[in-house]
Parts: structure tokens; sequence; C-alpha cells
């Protein structure tokens, strides 16, 4: 979804793994047609669910996410926007995707200036440790039963999930110069459509 956030940084790792053929940048409702997998990029949550409800967006990937369960992942602000429940956002709510059996804190290690990063352990993408770079980053509270944890900080903070179709980071890997998770994905849409066959 290219609405706004670091979705430029996540077509261009996706362009150095040899199986991508195409990336689109999504904006109109229309665009998401004929769709193999889906990525909501880090960004402002409650900014890029305004602009998906003004633009049409919102229901159509509610329909994908939930429905058609394609493989879907999103990154900091992506992971909220799927989280079914949210903590700590903005007065009034905010609208989001859901579909991923997950509650999160938005902010949970402070503001830009807390921003950091740290060497993660993630043993689906391999036994090198992967630079996890943390901007104004949500942390996921609780997960239900169907919820794999992918990754957690030396605290116990859980910060990758992945259930069923629907993968979610903390953290921002399209800011590395580090393809690995971006393969993962790739690897989940070819589970996913091995799948469906």
């Amino acid at each position: 979804i290219a609405l706004q956030g670091a979705f430029l940084e996540h077509k261009n790792l996706l362009y150095r793994l040899e199986d991508v053929k195409e990336v689109r940048e999504i904006r109109k409702p229309e665009q998401l047609e004929g769709i193999d997998a889906l990525i909501i990029p880090g960004g402002e949550s409650t900014t890029m669910a305004l602009v998906a409800e003004s633009s049409g967006l919102m229901e159509p990937l509610k329909d994908l996410v939930k429905v058609k369960k394609i493989p879907v992942w999103g990154t900091c602000a992506g992971l909220i926007f799927l989280s079914e429940q949210a903590e700590k956002v903005k007065k009034g709510g905010q609208k989001l995707i859901g579909g991923l059996h997950i509650k999160t804190q938005r902010n949970a290690f402070g503001s830009q200036i807390d921003s950091f990063v740290d060497d993660l352990d993630i043993p689906v993408i391999g036994d090198k440790k992967f630079k996890g770079i943390f901007i104004r980053a949500p942390i996921i509270e609780s997960v239900a039963d169907d919820v794999t944890v992918l990754c957690r900080l030396k605290s116990g903070s859980i910060v990758a999930v992945q259930q069923e179709n629907i993968i979610a980071t903390a953290f921002h890997p399209e800011l590395t110069n580090d393809p690995s998770f971006h393969e993962y994905f790739i690897k989940h849409i070819k589970e996913r459509k091995a799948l469906a066959q």
C-alpha cells in the first residue's frame, strides 16, 4: 500500500529478489485487482487509516485480508492496522483492518527520539542476527492461540508474529540493507499459493 510511509523502501528491497516480477504501488481500490500479496508499510497508523478510508480502500483491504486471506505483511504501523485491538490510539479511536488476533500498544517505546536498533534472533529467517530498526514502534501486548510468535526482544516483548496469511513486525526490515525478511515473505506467499491449490 503506497498511501504513506516506507513503501518505496519495501519496493526497492523486493526488486532485489529474483522471484519478484512486479511490485505495485496501491493507492486506489481498482489497483488491488489481481494482486498475489500485500505489504502494509510503516508510517503513521492513524493517518494511514484516514487515507485508506477516504480513498475507498478500507473495505476492499478487509476483504483481501480477512475473507480472501491473501498473504499480507504489516510493518510497524502496518502491524497496528492489521491488529484486532490497539491501545493508546488517538482520541476518537482508530479504524483497523483487523484479522490479526493480537492486541498492540502504539508508540510503546516512546517518541521519535526514543527510536533504537537491536540485534534480533528470528529463527524463521536463519541463524544470523537481524538488525531490527524500531521507530515509534508498537509492541504486541497479547496474542491469541492461533498466532505464532516469530521474535521477542531480550525484555520478552513480542515484536514479530504470524497467523495464517498474516505476518507482522513492529520493526522496519525495509530500512535495512538485509533482504532476509523479504525473502521470508516471498516464501510465505509461495506456501500460501501451494495450500490454495
